[in-house]
């Protein structure tokens, strides 16, 4: 490479994974980018952790993580909520029901429209919490790809929650019965691959569960 080629920048689009310090975590996390402008270098990115959308700010402020050497405790990372999908009262406060005297309208709100969405309040489970996602080469030399496991978790429940949304989608439409029954498969079928992330989860009832044979 040409000291000319080293020093054009690199682009970018919209959609691409980008590092970057992200405001409302106070960490790096890896985002999703909304807007590049005329050079197509990053304007407006989007958390892939809390989901809060803000002006890229550079890149990440910590350290980069190289190859790891003997592992140092460190203190736990401060973890706001289980999912930013819900508010911090209700993280504090018990579930609303429905025959609960003087009803929280807009928490009561919160929940059916997640309930409706697909979209539940998932924790990982206590061991993981502050923990690390290695992704280790096969041939020596290469560095490790090292990812905070909460960034890897929260992936792993969006793909549910779409799952759960597309299986909704699938019982509603219009189609003859055998074709929905076909879908279906397919999405159990799913659900069966993405069992082995059930450890990562800190209730049951928030796991994969997959047909007999997956």
């Amino acid at each position: 490479m040409t000291g000319m080629d080293a020093a054009v920048p690199r682009t970018f689009s919209a959609g691409q994974s980008i590092e970057d310090h992200c405001r409302a975590c106070h960490a790096d996390r890896m985002h999703t980018i909304i807007v590049v402008d005329a050079q197509r270098q990053p304007l407006r990115v989007s958390c892939g952790f809390c989901g809060s959308d803000h002006n890229y700010r550079g890149g990440p402020r910590d350290a980069p993580r190289t190859t790891t050497p003997p592992r140092v405790p460190a203190p736990p990372r401060a973890v706001a909520a289980p999912l930013p999908l819900v508010s911090e009262r209700e993280v504090r406060e018990p579930a609303v029901s429905l025959d609960a005297a003087g009803i929280d309208l807009e928490r009561l709100l919160r929940q059916v429209i997640r309930e409706e969405a697909g979209l539940t309040a998932v924790a990982p489970a206590e061991k993981w919490r502050g923990g690390d996602l290695i992704l280790r080469a096969g041939k020596p030399g290469l560095q490790d790809k090292v990812f905070p496991i909460e960034t890897f978790f929260h992936k792993i429940v969006m793909v549910r929650n779409r799952l759960r949304t597309l299986e909704q989608q699938v019982n509603a439409m219009d189609a003859p019965e055998d074709v929905k029954v076909k879908l279906q498969g397919y999405i159990t079928g799913c659900y069966g691959s993405l069992t082995s992330f059930n450890i990562l989860f800190a209730d049951e009832a928030d796991r994969f569960e997959g047909s007999a044979s997956e």
